[in-house]
């Protein structure tokens, strides 16, 4: 009969994964297994959607660092396995190469990988210990067919699950034996008890393996793997009637190329800024390993936990300079980058677990993306400047936040360094030397300079004023946007806002004059100095720049780092 005919599948849902891969061979559906190498990527390819999981024998030796000629042995390959059972329910088919030996290992092997969960097995009619087949395959010899039907029986006689599956791959065309012998040792590893037989090709196109499916003619499950025939479309594989596609080998590619330019950058560099945004996040990686129990222990646990942050964002205004670009929209939802500049601020805030985000609004605030925020409305924003915006988002002030100006990008160690500073106030100062740039107007004066020299010592904010030409001494540095309420600091920062709004100039007043304003009052402010590494959007050319920031390429070095389109604080906000 037909393996494939509907009579063979049953309806009921199986619970064991070793049911579910033994469905999965004999579905009428095309079903596909996904390479994986230990417990994380096992994880990828669960949250993927992929329902079985190949436990691929070059990634597995490859991620030991060692050939893919049984180099590992098969108790360290299966002690891997039972990490990537752990961190999926999905089936797992081990690549199980040559069975690891004869009859005798095949038995043990059979046995191991049932007491760990393992679905299934797929063994190769190659000589142990073998070679990958895509190294010298036509030089390879095949094992003895009569052999080779002896480890199949006797696999299928020590498991004690039923449904655990046995797979039989045919390498008669990877060394060039021809098709006469593919199909003669297929139909006698199907009689020995396969439940499936994977046909192996290393052509750039599928001829072989479409011949081979036509020649097998549904005896049973037919399981592939187009890692040389990629380009073939899917749907000619599924009108051929296979069973099975597996994905043989790309989890494990994708990590190297990624890794090999990562470390490339970092060695190059010395330094993580230009890397750090284009990997996964710390915060992704304990949510792969599950940390959720983790967490809540914490809460059940900790007392003392640090109460989550929130942040408001200042973006009421059209933004001088971008006539052109923000006639139906603020400047907060310029694209950039191929998303709103809003969202590249709501990313970093999240990124760093502020996820109480407060946006006020006012030019063209019905065009604000309202998606993780909580949009507050300064209708007079065409009268008014940033204290008065800042004002009408006062109640957001009840946690640890940050405000910040909404035209602003920058590199996300610049958040997470100042959100975890204990100052009641902290602002974040560019100390890199002053650029030609006509949005460049908030130049701060500091305690002491940037020397990066006298580590541990704290700088604090004296003055922050755009009218550099009036002062005594040269600025030590411009602001840029971002600046840090903590506990106590809160309560203060409401008082003064109230009395600030007392003065009759109130509406002129903007986020400099409320700094000031604290360090007349005998507030510290303490200061984080940064070396570029950021970018305001204030004008044409700021915009236009931001893109090159924003993508990241390349490293940013020279005038593109240099934080030379710093923001300039809202007018009339």
């Amino acid at each position: 009969m037909n393996a494939r005919e509907p009579a063979t599948v049953s309806t009921a849902l199986p619970t064991s994964r070793s049911a579910r891969l033994r469905q999965m061979l004999v579905s009428n559906e095309l079903e596909f297994l996904m390479e994986a190498h230990n417990g994380l990527s096992a994880r990828i390819a669960r949250e993927a959607g992929f329902k079985a999981i190949w436990g691929s024998g070059l990634s597995i030796s490859a991620q030991f660092g060692v050939r893919d000629n049984n180099e590992a042995s098969w108790t360290q390959v299966v002690d891997n396995l039972e990490f990537m059972a752990d961190a999926s329910d999905l089936p797992i088919l081990l690549d199980g190469d040559t069975g690891y030996g004869n009859f005798n290992n095949v038995r043990r092997l059979v046995r191991k990988l049932e007491q760990r969960g393992i679905a299934g097995v797929c063994i190769e009619d190659k000589v142990f210990p073998k070679t990958n087949s895509f190294i010298g395959g036509e030089a390879q010899p095949l094992a003895d067919i009569d052999e080779f039907c002896g480890k199949i029986k006797a696999g299928k006689d020590s498991q004690t699950d039923e449904h655990f599956s046995i797979v039989a791959r045919v390498e008669a065309l990877i060394a060039g034996w021809g098709m006469d012998e593919a199909l003669k040792r297929a139909e006698a590893y199907r009689q020995a008890g396969a439940d499936a037989i994977l046909i192996h090709s290393k052509l750039s196109k599928a001829d072989e393996i479409l011949t081979f499916a036509r020649e097998w003619a549904g005896r049973g499950p037919l399981v592939i793997v187009p890692t040389k025939y990629y380009s073939t479309p899917t749907d000619v594989f599924r009108k051929a009637g296979i069973s099975t596609i597996i994905w043989a080998n790309h989890q494990i590619r994708a990590a190297v190329s990624a890794m090999q330019s990562v470390t490339r950058t970092i060695y190059e560099t010395q330094t993580l800024v230009d890397v750090e945004d284009r990997i996964a996040t710390v915060n992704e990686i304990f949510r792969l390993q599950d940390a959720d129990e983790y967490s809540e222990a914490e809460n059940r646990y900790l007392s003392a936990t640090r109460s989550a942050g929130s942040a408001i964002v200042l973006a009421a205004s059209r933004g001088k300079g971008l006539d052109a670009v923000t006639e139906d929209k603020p400047k907060v939802m310029l694209p950039v980058a191929g998303k709103p500049l809003l969202r590249w601020l709501v990313d970093a805030f999240k990124k760093e677990a502020i996820n109480d985000i407060t946006v006020v609004g006012g030019y063209k605030a019905e065009a604000i993306d309202t998606a993780g925020i909580k949009l507050a409305r300064n209708e007079r924003y065409a009268q008014t400047n940033e204290l008065a915006s800042l004002a009408c988002a006062i109640n957001a002030l009840d946690n640890d936040t940050v405000i910040s100006y909404g035209d602003l990008l920058f590199r996300s160690y610049i958040l997470r360094d100042l959100v975890e500073s204990d100052a009641e106030f902290s602002v974040v100062i560019d100390s890199s030397p002053e650029l030609e740039n006509a949005s460049v107007r908030d130049f701060a004066w500091c305690s002491a300079g940037d020397d990066r020299g006298l580590f541990g010592n704290k700088v604090y904010l004296q003055r922050v004023s755009s009218d550099q030409a009036s002062q005594a001494s040269a600025p030590n540095g411009r602001w840029i946007g971002l600046t840090s309420v903590r506990g106590a600091g809160r309560d203060k920062l409401k008082a003064k806002i109230a009395q600030l709004q007392t003065r009759a100039d109130f509406d002129t007043l903007d986020m400099p004059a409320l700094l000031n304003a604290l360090i007349e009052d005998g507030e510290k402010i303490e200061v984080q100095y940064v070396r570029g590494h950021w970018r305001g959007v204030n004008d044409l050319e700021d915009f236009r720049r931001a893109g090159d920031f924003a993508h990241a390429q390349t490293p940013i070095g020279g005038n593109a780092g240099a934080g030379n389109g710093a923001s300039q604080p809202e007018a009339k906000a």
